[in-house]
Order: C-alpha cells, then structure tokens, then sequence
C-alpha cells in the first residue's frame, strides 16, 4: 500500500514540512481554498514529490470526512500535519472557534480512527496558547475531550464569554494543545503518535497579515524584545515537525512543542513582562 501524508491547509509552514518527510510517500495537500492547494501541488509535484489536491473545510464533519475517505482510498494515512486555521486580524470570535477550536477537535477524531500504525501527526498551534491566563482544571478537562459536536456548547465558549478575537485565538490554541494530550492516548491505541507545535511569529501571509493589522505594533514589540530578536520562518518550523514525526522521535506523543524564540520567556521574566 501506499503511504499518504495529509497536509491540511497548503501554506507555508504545511508545505516545509511535507518537504521535509514527504519524499516516497504521497502527499495529499488540502485547502479550503483550491487554487491554494491546487498551486502547492503543483509546487511540490515540480520538486519531484507524488502529490494531489482536495478542498476541506475543517469547520465541517462532512468535508472533513469526505477528505478522510480521499485519503485512504490512495493509501495508509502514515502522516497528518494540521496547519490550517485562522488568525484573530482575520476573522470573529464565533469564527475563530469553529475554525481553530473546533476543526481541530473534528481533524484529529477522524484522523485518529484511520490514522495507520507507525504513523504519526502534528497539529500546529501557536505561542498565544501559552499566554493564556490559567484554567480552572475542569476547563481543562472539558476542552481536552468534549466530544466535538459538544465542544461548541460549553458555557465557557459562549459568544457573551469569549469578546475578543485575540481571547478566542488564544483559547483555541490552548485548546489545540489539551485536545492532543488527550487523543494522544487515543492514538497510541493504533500505535500511533500526535503532537503539537506553537510556534511564535513565523513569516507566513497569516503573520504578514497581523503584523500589518490593527496588533501590528505589538507583534513588532514583541519580535524587538524577544531572546532571539527576529521573527522564525517555517523552514525552521519543519525541522521540528520532521523530528516529532520522524523515527527520533518516537518517544515523542502527546507534547506540545514551544519555540518562539523566547517570547513567551521574555513576557514572563523579561521586557515583556506586564508592568
């Protein structure tokens, strides 16, 4: 049989890490957008890689399905890599939780029950997730492993508690984080391990449009005063998605991986830090 790896959502950070672990398998590459994935195709098709586009709205049981179901008729699902999402200069609180949140929580129930032995997957989340304010343990809990049909009703979520595209995001990437740990165990059921990644400002169109929205200056701020002082690229993001998708690192599952070049460091101990 063949060997698939999904990539959902073709930009930037999902194709570096496809190049980096796709070569001999074939790479489904899926977007809601289909000239998206249509032209990262065509990309990595032109670098020698075997590789086909779908359209998916993760936001959708039905799409997510249908993608599933494209997927194994090709081959194994040996890989996942989750890159698809939106940003809060992007799109509502509602909107960002049906996307981020909620789609997550749809990829990985539907993946986690085809997801191939010796596979493994990778969900990318983000720093905010981390500068979170903290939950109470039952949040926790509820956000790890509500059935994702249920997830959007939790009291927590609702539209009079979460005002705030920033809020949203950063709940969801939390969320994306306690929602691996859980289906982690999951998946280590089919011998399979999952992980995530939250990676701080990295040069993508997603970044580019935060850093020039209304946030712009902060993101800026925080780059300047940031350990390492410059914002990371997905080259350097897919270099950690190939180790925790990789053999050396098979005694990695159900971690989540920081690597914002200390921001989250500095806004704990450092320039950051609120006053």
């Amino acid at each position: 049989m063949t060997d698939v790896v999904v990539v959902i959502g073709a930009g930037s950070i999902g194709q570096a890490i496809a190049r980096r672990i796709g070569a001999g398998k074939h790479v489904l590459l899926a977007d809601l957008c289909q000239e998206t994935a249509e032209a990262a195709a065509k990309t990595l098709g032109d670098a020698g890689f075997r590789v086909s586009a779908a359209t998916v709205d993760v936001s959708s049981v039905l799409s997510v399905r249908a993608l599933v179901a494209t997927a194994t008729a090709i081959g194994d699902v040996t890989g996942m890599i989750h890159a698809a999402g939106v940003s809060p200069s992007q799109a509502s609180p509602a909107t960002i939780l049906a996307v981020d949140l909620y789609g997550t929580a749809i990829v990985l129930e539907a993946f986690g029950d085809v997801i191939a032995r010796g596979g493994a997957g990778v969900v990318i989340a983000s720093q905010s997730g981390h500068r979170l304010g903290a939950l109470t343990a039952d949040q926790d809990l509820a956000l790890a492993t509500t059935p994702a049909d249920d997830l959007l009703a939790l009291a927590m979520l609702q539209p009079d508690r979460v005002t705030d595209p920033l809020n949203a995001y950063q709940i969801a990437k939390r969320a994306n984080a306690l929602r691996v740990m859980a289906e982690a165990v999951r998946w280590g059921r089919r011998g399979a391990r999952l992980n995530t990644i939250s990676p701080g400002i990295v040069i993508t169109p997603l970044a580019n449009d935060e850093l020039t929205g209304p946030r712009g200056a902060g993101y800026r701020r925080m780059i300047d005063l940031s350990p390492v002082g410059r914002a990371g690229t997905p080259d350097e993001v897919a270099t950690v998605g190939a180790l925790l998708m990789g053999s050396e690192g098979a005694f990695i599952t159900g971690s989540d991986i920081l690597m914002d070049g200390g921001v989250t460091a500095s806004y704990r101990f450092g320039d950051l830090a609120p006053a």
